[in-house]
């Protein structure tokens, strides 16, 4: 084979190659309970993570696809191998902690088909080390969060200097491998993502760290920036935009962008644009994106959706969603809510739900909601409450904890943290296990308001049988609520058809409960 794409298929979790050819064929066995990531070309090998029940293994494959040769072997997690001029880099984290919490950066000398001589560059249980990247002269750069901010960092072999330090965070929280918030133009020049809430943007960093940032018409960028032949590309999107790649040309004197790939500006003309909200909540200032009703002008006043995102330690991005543009377009008002525990306003605020969840991120939101109605923007008794995942937990718990949401919509919600800690998936028990606090299992007796249930029959991160019993309980005391059992769904609800089913399920739901 003169080219090939070496990637890890979704459906069976194995290494595959595509030749130029365009056949494609596994190149490491289908096993159950066996999965690879992070895959690295080194020129000679790949170099990958692979995932067992035990623990992870750093593995190197040939490019015949012979059995994969273990490297390196953990009872915790291990990610991001990095190689070169004979150095391997790695990440590695324990199985009691998340990697946004705490992580090491190791680094050892790889020859002979084996590594040795490892030593650790930066990290610990107090320290997230996130993206390990060689650069062009043989610095290892990396993000770390050692300040309170995920700032960028290099080691040079002898001494860790920081590039460019600034209060705000230039990383998303590592929920997949392979992130890459940042990307090598030169030996001199780093493109790097900062973010301002829920918004982000890309600046160049120059060798003595001064800051250009790119005027670009986007609001949100992935974690999955990349260098070109004279400039950079990212994935992108904004309040008309779905995410799509744009690559900017940095080669001349003023930087200069177009899209590579873009949605039918005739599908996204209407769209409804966020509007920016900090309000003082109950620990200090709160970061929400308000989107009126479509037609909205002047002053307004709408029923609400709050809406608590899943995570819970991700946060709401400043981009065109679906969901928010059919409300909008049916004459709700949607906030989104970046709720303690969110990512992107520090490692303390990220921490800030650790023991408390189910309570300060209902706090918030019901402290936006409760702003919105004070406003005059909101419609008292008309304010509804919804999340997926973590965020259906806290929708749940809203309508248990507080009168000021009418009803809530939970889809694949979580009821029941400390259950949650044996239902997770392996690296996520320790997140669960931080999080959990006094507000414990949604209990139906508790439940004072409407509940619709949207939920995956094939959900095994947050089973179907425990919203089930949930909603079986509120219907033996009454309550009023509704379950819809989606079968094509498992924990994310991606198939069209199902998703297209829920989102009408949500918008009769709320109708029939707006009072007229």
């Amino acid at each position: 084979m003169d080219r090939a794409v070496a990637y890890v298929d979704r459906a069976d979790q194995a290494i595959h190659i595509a030749d130029d050819t365009g056949t494609s064929f596994p190149t490491t066995a289908v096993e159950p309970h066996v999965s690879y990531g992070n895959l690295t070309w080194t020129g000679t090998e790949l170099v990958a993570v692979r995932e067992l029940l035990a623990g992870d293994e750093i593995v190197a494959l040939d490019a015949t696809g012979t059995s994969p040769r273990p490297l390196l072997a953990s009872p915790g997690f291990l990610g991001s191998p990095r190689v070169h001029d004979e150095r391997l880099a790695w990440l590695q984290w324990g199985a009691d902690r998340m990697p946004w919490d705490g992580s090491e950066l190791w680094v050892a000398n790889y020859r002979d088909r084996s590594i040795f001589a490892a030593q650790q560059v930066a990290g610990g249980p107090d320290e997230s080390v996130v993206e390990p990247q060689w650069d062009a002269n043989g610095n290892l750069t990396f993000l770390s969060d050692r300040s309170g901010w995920w700032n960028l960092y290099r080691w040079d072999g002898h001494t860790t200097h920081s590039v460019a330090p600034m209060p705000a965070d230039c990383a998303a929280a590592p929920w997949e491998l392979g992130y890459a918030s940042y990307a090598h133009l030169s030996a001199r020049r780093v493109a790097l993502t900062v973010h301002a809430g829920p918004q982000q943007q890309i600046v160049v960093v120059d060798q003595s760290g001064e800051l250009a940032a790119l005027d670009l018409p986007v609001t949100s960028i992935k974690p999955y920036v990349a260098a070109t032949d004279g400039g950079v590309a990212v994935i992108a999107a904004s309040a008309t935009a779905l995410p799509h790649v744009i690559h900017v040309d940095l080669a001349g004197p003023t930087p200069r962008w177009q899209p590579i790939m873009s949605v039918d500006a005739v599908y996204v003309a209407e769209a409804v644009a966020a509007r920016p909200l900090v309000i003082d909540g109950p620990a200090g200032p709160l970061h929400a994106l308000l989107y009126p009703p479509v037609g909205a002008t002047g002053e307004w006043r709408a029923p609400l959706i709050v809406r608590a995102h899943p995570g819970p330690t991700a946060s709401m991005p400043a981009r065109l969603d679906g969901q928010v543009q059919l409300f909008c377009s049916h004459g709700f008002a949607v906030v989104d809510v970046d709720y303690r525990g969110s990512t992107s306003y520090s490692r303390a605020f990220r921490q800030s739900l650790y023991g408390r969840w189910g309570t300060a991120d209902v706090e918030d939101c019901t402290a936006v909601a409760q702003y919105l109605v004070a406003a005059g923007n909101a419609q008292p008794e008309q304010v509804f409450i919804m999340g997926a995942s973590a965020g259906g937990y806290t929708a749940l718990q809203a309508v248990c904890a507080t009168d000021v949401f009418a009803a809530a919509i939970a889809r694949s919600a979580i009821v029941d943290p400390w259950r949650w800690q044996r239902t997770a998936p392996r690296w996520q028990r320790a997140h669960a296990s931080a999080l959990a606090g006094p507000a414990g299992a949604v209990r139906a007796d508790r439940i004072r308001r409407p509940v619709l249930f949207i939920h995956g029959a094939d959900d095994d991160v947050a089973p179907l049988t425990d919203v089930r019993a949930l909603a079986n309980t509120m219907g033996d005391h009454g309550l009023d609520h509704e379950l819809v059992v989606l079968g094509d769904s498992a924990h994310e609800v991606t198939a069209f058809d199902d998703n297209t089913f829920a989102l009408m399920a949500e918008l009769d739901f709320l109708r029939r409960h707006v009072r007229t």
